[in-house]
């Protein structure tokens, strides 16, 4: 099995930039898995990309891969980090799934993070620390990453938090907590 690290944080908090250094430090080819496309017509869309672009080595190799996620970490070679950045966009780009077709998603998803011999780094978002957003669509995309997010981190050797351009390993100064589901609790130690 490969490791898996998550990178969550808050926007600009250097979460991207923390996960392209370990990506760097895994010695391995790295993947970098965009989750984005690129809109010409929305410039600062379209300068951020180009800043997160400019980061990268350029040996890396770039996959966009706006909503097939879990084909594409099925598909990863094992000498290979994956670096996927963002589940937060990856997610948006998902929300008008239904209810049930998402669990779906997720599930899949899971299963397949848990079988791929790569190592993979994700970048999340936390968007659940302010206000409960007024409008349904708000809801669903801040109740599904933060879900999502949660889920992932029950696999995951290490959690980073990301903020303020600072670095908390969350699996050494943290507890995780047990995740509910389908009759089953499930810790980062099952």
């Amino acid at each position: 099995m490969g490791k898996i690290i998550l990178v969550t944080g808050p926007a600009r908090s250097g979460k991207s930039e923390w996960a392209e250094t370990l990506a760097m430090q895994s010695g391995k080819a790295v993947v970098y898995v965009a989750t984005a496309t690129d809109n010409p017509d929305d410039q600062e869309w379209h300068q951020r990309i180009l800043e997160h672009q400019e980061r990268r080595p350029q040996d890396w190799i770039t996959l966009s891969v706006p909503v097939e996620l879990s084909a594409t970490l099925a598909d990863a070679k094992p000498y290979s980090c994956l670096l996927v950045d963002s589940l937060g966009t990856w997610v948006a780009n998902l929300l008008e799934e239904d209810e049930s077709s998402w669990e779906n998603i997720v599930a899949e998803l899971l299963e397949t993070v848990d079988l791929v011999a790569a190592d993979m780094l994700f970048v999340a978002e936390e968007v659940g620390w302010g206000v409960v957003p007024a409008y349904p669509l708000g809801r669903a995309f801040r109740d599904r990453l933060g879900s999502l997010v949660r889920q992932l981190a029950a696999l995951s050797h290490t959690v980073y938090l990301v903020t303020g351009g600072h670095i908390l390993n969350l699996s050494v100064l943290g507890s995780p907590l047990p995740i509910r589901g389908e009759g089953e609790v499930r810790s980062q130690d099952s």
